[in-house]
């Protein structure tokens, strides 16, 4: 299928996870597509995998500066935008007692700010029509020890996604999200588990997620994609919840 022939796609945090196998999948759909991320051996990686149509941009999302400077890499590349991914972002998990306040503004900085600030700077690469599509969370949706600030940095995403949208609309742009539930992608290899605790972690996780397993990053870019498409042309400020059951 060719869905998103000729379209041109920008994907934060794309070099790996969710953001990459949605790159694969735009790209076998027709698309042209940016990822970018702050490590350039990663995205260099990433690019070489996913082949011809696919870009590489270096930034840091969570400063405004870096994402002003690569607004400019972007229009060098593709001189018009269909489709944004704002995907990026990461998790920590803390009691209460023990967030600082730079643990905090770390998580907001990234997820919420860089998204805002992102969309901000790469609207005017927006000519007619297109799709902006937010990655936000079940962690939204239900209450989860430990997990307070994430929560509400894709709280926050949701709430955007449905503001934006009114604001957008009469540009023909649509905004929506996805939020998934666990996901077997590297953030969840990243928290300093042993090999013995990662497989630990993910049977905890089979035991609280009613299909019984974490989620595949395919099946959350199918969503994406779904978003991305012309197949989704009615549908504006809505959200996936790719979770396995567990907002039930």
């Amino acid at each position: 299928m060719n869905r998103l022939q000729n379209k041109t796609a920008v994907i934060t945090g794309g070099s790996s996870g969710i953001g990459f196998e949605t790159a694969r999948q735009f790209l076998a759909e027709g698309a042209k597509v940016i990822i970018i991320g702050r490590n350039k051996d990663e995205l260099d990686n990433a690019v070489g995998e996913l082949g011809e149509g696919a870009y590489a941009v270096e930034a840091d999302v969570s400063k405004v500066d870096a994402i002003k400077a690569m607004r400019g890499k972007i229009e060098k590349i593709f001189p018009s935008l269909d489709i944004l991914f704002v995907n990026a972002g990461i998790a920590k998990f803390a009691a209460i007692e023990d967030v600082t306040e730079e643990w905090f503004d770390n998580q907001f900085n990234t997820n919420f700010k860089g998204a805002y600030f992102t969309i901000q700077q790469l609207l005017p690469l927006f000519k007619g029509s297109g799709s902006i599509i937010l990655n936000a969370s079940l962690n939204a949706h239900i209450g989860r020890p430990t997990a307070s600030i994430y929560g509400a940095t894709k709280g926050a995403l949701l709430t955007l996604a449905k503001n934006l949208s009114a604001e957008l609309m009469p540009r023909k742009i649509r905004v929506n999200a996805v939020s998934a539930g666990p996901v077997d992608t590297p953030l969840h290899h990243k928290k300093g588990l042993t090999p013995d605790q990662q497989v630990q972690d993910h049977e905890n996780f089979k035991t609280i997620i009613p299909i019984g397993r974490m989620g595949d990053p395919s099946e959350i870019a199918k969503a994406v994609l779904f978003f991305a498409s012309d197949d989704a042309p009615f549908i504006v400020g809505a959200e996936i919840l790719a979770d396995g059951g567990m907002s039930l």
